[in-house]
């Protein structure tokens, strides 16, 4: 199968004309297409693919891109878990446009959807959740509704739960696309299960290519990290799953008040309520090591062994020159390119250190070699992830898998406060989920 990126400008694609201002995607709204321009007419071809072909499509959102299929047909939704290598028990989050259309999931016989006041029908969506929508919609929470009966989306959707989970994401291009093809449209992140998220049509064609025909190229992710997953239907109210909204900034919010976490960082064995709660996630090829702490020679020393390639993904504290002996400089060889830099140290040398402090007999073969003998030294690359919660989180999954294509066998990166910012605590959360080994220096 032949994968093609299409490019797609959204700021070229037409028009959106809200019906009230006020209340932005909230409210009634269309898009007046543009009739000149490649970019609307490639818009039109994806919303065709997700109207009429069982192959899921990756698009961008705000958070990661997603792979996309019709959320109402079994054969398209399929697609997916195929596409990805997915468990068939994670269930999926499905994407809207509008409320008009959430409310038309919920109560299907509902002649005007959206048009809910105390006058008439009783709103569908549960009361709890109007003051999230209100505040974060469109934008990166996912909230867990109870399924209709019957449900018009797929069984595989919910992943036989009687809940299933729904976001309208804040990327304009997102929207424009579930609108013109015109269903919910279900999407996990568009690559490997187990892999980190991708955050461009780069990484997306990196894993799924020849697995699906289309990838929508509109830039990188603004966020990086998935969406925040609550449960307001639990008693008092949970977050399944951190992400773009931290838990202080839903107890500002009517109801949410003592919202309290419902996950942890391992791996559950129970049967998962939400997204990214079971399975193994967010994992490079090389070996993980979240580190607490300062960064020095004999802090990895200890687990290097007979690595030849190391990546370091730096946050706040740490440099380069940490790996550097005592009173001895970088060896030779470093190279820097934007956030980037790659040098060499010596195996011997760590080994020495790591020896001694641990007050070691071991006699390593390595352990005599000169510090400036190339044949016995490891080559480091090193990435800068952020110096703030926000910028972290958008460049993680970028550096994972950067460092992954440079072949390196370790990661070791740097953790950080949890309390330091509105995403820190869901990029904690993907850290611990992918690192195979946590030590505190």
């Amino acid at each position: 199968m032949n994968t093609r990126l299409l490019p797609i400008n959204v700021e070229n694609i037409g028009k959106f004309v809200f019906e009230d201002p006020g209340r932005y995607f909230l409210g009634d709204w269309t898009l007046h297409l543009s009739e000149t321009g490649q970019d609307a007419a490639n818009l039109l071809q994806a919303a065709k693919q997700l109207q009429t072909s069982n192959l899921p499509l990756a698009f961008p959102t705000e958070t990661v891109y997603g792979l996309g299929a019709d959320a109402t047909r079994t054969t398209a939704v399929a697609g997916i878990y195929r596409a990805k290598q997915r468990p068939a028990d994670n269930p999926l989050i499905v994407h809207v446009c509008s409320l008009n259309q959430l409310r038309k999931l919920l109560m299907p016989s509902l002649d005007s959807p959206g048009k809910c006041t105390n006058d008439n029908l009783e709103d569908p969506i549960p009361a709890i959740y109007h003051s999230l929508i209100s505040r974060f919609w469109p934008g990166p929470l996912t909230v867990l509704l109870p399924l209709p009966r019957p449900s018009p989306l797929a069984p595989a959707v919910t992943g036989s739960l009687s809940t299933f989970g729904v976001r309208m994401p804040s990327s304009r291009l997102a929207l424009a696309l579930i609108h013109l093809a015109n269903v919910p449209v279900a999407a996990p992140s568009a690559n490997v299960s187990t892999r980190p998220s991708p955050t461009t049509a780069t990484h997306v064609l990196h894993d799924l290519s020849g697995r699906i025909e289309l990838i929508i190229d509109g830039g990188p992710c603004t966020i990086g990290v998935e969406s925040t997953v609550v449960d307001g239907l639990a008693d008092p109210p949970v977050i399944l799953r951190p992400g773009g909204v931290s838990i202080e900034m839903l107890r500002q919010c009517s109801g949410w008040e003592n919202v309290t976490v419902g996950y942890n960082d391992g791996v559950e064995t129970s049967t998962p309520r939400a997204p990214g709660m079971k399975y193994k996630h967010y994992s490079p090829k090389a070996r993980v090591i979240l580190v607490q702490g300062p960064l020095s020679l004999k802090a990895v020393a200890g687990y290097i062994e007979s690595a030849e390639k190391i990546g370091l993904a730096k946050t706040r504290t740490w440099i380069d020159e940490d790996l550097a002996v005592p009173g001895k400089p970088l060896l030779r060889g470093f190279s820097s390119q934007g956030r980037s830099s790659v040098f060499r140290i010596s195996r011997g040398e760590a080994i020495d250190l790591y020896n001694n402090s641990n007050g070691s007999t071991i006699n390593h073969a390595l352990q005599a070699v000169e510090a400036d003998d190339r044949a016995d030294t490891i080559q480091v690359s090193s990435a800068d992830l952020g110096t703030n919660a926000a910028s972290i989180a958008q460049n993680l999954f970028s550096v994972l898998r950067e460092l992954d294509l440079r072949e390196v066998e370790i990661i070791f990166v740097e953790a950080i406060d949890e309390a330091e910012g509105h995403s820190a605590a869901a990029v904690m959360n993907r850290l611990r989920k992918a690192a195979e080994l946590q030590i505190q220096v």
